[in-house]
């Protein structure tokens, strides 16, 4: 296994990320923009989620692709980020047509996590700056991006500590697996009493740093040492896109992002609490057909999806820097 040339989601084929960030409010909307309309599909695990047409990818409904996702801060006002996106992919002749229909329909699926309660000015201007955030992501759209305080990412809280953005890729013989996230966990993504992540042992090089400590888990540990209930609680949703260029169908996509959730449980814990949104979407750009036995290329990529995801909470950690009182898992461990 070894990650792509950018070690970002943006390794796999047909797929473009944009970021923007509000600072006075400390909180920012990431969109993810495929090349062509995507497969996709979503997994739900947390249980207080937040979300726009995820009923879409139902594999009952009529819709087989999208043509965007939007991650954002903001809780329900960050839904209005998926409004901008549309607006302005229907005037790019992005969308849905049928017959003599004037106007194409973009389908971009949302999901949206709390940072309202993170220091941030709620609103600088009077009005939920998420339409704006939302225009200026998809504007932003390239194969390059930052991750750590970006974004989504910008007002997330992990644990008690600055969660942020992340990203990997991994690929596999011909295939490319890749994950974003925005970690704003309930849950510590530290081992308590010890300075190692837990996402550490399943990383590649020096993505989180030079491996400095081998502390494992200590079991004799509270079930929430270290969460946002000690000292007290906030809220919280960690939201996540998993994709791969191999060609799925929509079922397939489905196992894909159930198999991709279990990388939030390795590097987040507790992890899908009554208190979380945690949702995976799962993309595939279907450049490249999988092997006749297509459950086991499935079940392969929906192992090294998990890997990818776990990997990406990581980085997130890893690159966050301290905000609103919130210190960066860097500054807190000196390292």
């Amino acid at each position: 296994m070894r990650p792509g040339p950018r070690n970002l989601i943006t390794d796999v084929a047909g797929l473009k990320v944009g970021n923007a960030e509000n600072w006075l409010a400390l909180t920012g909307t990431t969109v993810i923009l495929p090349d062509e309309p995507a497969v996709a599909a979503i997994e739900i695990g947390g249980g207080a989620p937040g979300s726009r047409e995820t009923a879409a990818l139902d594999a009952a409904n009529l819709i087989e692709t999208v043509h965007g996702l939007v991650l954002s801060g903001g809780s329900v006002f960050g839904l209005d980020a998926a409004s901008s996106v549309v607006i302005e992919l229907a005037k790019r002749g992005v969308g849905f047509t049928f017959g003599n229909q004037p106007v194409p329909c973009p389908v971009v699926p949302s999901a949206i996590l709390f940072d309202i309660m993170n220091g941030g000015a709620k609103w600088p201007d009077d009005q939920p700056p998420y339409r704006e955030l939302g225009l200026a992501a998809l504007q932003a759209a390239k194969h390059d991006f930052e991750i750590g305080n970006k974004g989504a990412g910008l007002g997330a809280i992990a644990g008690r500590l600055k969660g942020g953005l992340g990203s990997a890729s991994s690929r596999w013989r011909d295939y490319t697996v890749g994950a974003i996230v925005a970690v704003n966990s309930v849950g510590s993504c530290v081992i308590p009493g010890t300075s190692r992540l837990w996402a550490r042992d399943m990383a590649l090089g020096l993505e989180m740093g030079p491996d400095t400590s081998r502390e494992g888990a200590r079991p004799q540990a509270s079930p929430l040492e270290d969460s946002k209930f000690d000292p007290k609680p906030l809220q919280n949703t960690t939201i996540a896109v998993v994709a791969t260029d191999a060609t799925l169908s929509r079922i397939e996509a489905k196992r894909f992002a159930i198999m991709a959730r279990d990388g939030l449980g390795r590097a987040i814990h507790p992890i899908h609490t009554p208190f979380d949104g945690d949702t995976v979407f799962a993309l595939s750009t279907g450049k490249k057909p999988l092997p006749e036995q297509h459950a086991l290329g499935v079940a392969a990529l929906g192992s090294i999806a998990a890997d990818t995801l776990t990997r990406a909470i990581g980085r997130a950690l890893w690159a966050a820097e301290s905000t609103g009182g919130f210190p960066g898992y860097r500054e807190k461990h000196r390292l």
